[in-house]
């Protein structure tokens, strides 16, 4: 899924398919690719607005019951 987006506070390292790897900090707008991987960085939460995908990102998992 792609993302496009800005960050609000915290930080972000990206790394992608290829292996390249982004960090995203406070303030930064970004656009992440399709196929990646991502973890927060250090103690503090990583808030982010979405423009593209926000629909779809981070759901809940269905109940499985």
């Amino acid at each position: 899924m792609n993302h496009v987006g800005y960050c609000v506070s915290g930080a972000l390292t990206v790394e992608t398919m290829d292996g390249r790897r982004t960090s995203i900090a406070a303030g930064d707008s970004y656009t992440i690719p399709p196929g990646h991987d991502s973890w927060v960085d250090g103690d503090q939460a990583f808030v982010g607005i979405e423009f593209v995908s926000a629909a779809e990102f981070a759901k809940p998992a269905p109940d499985s019951a």
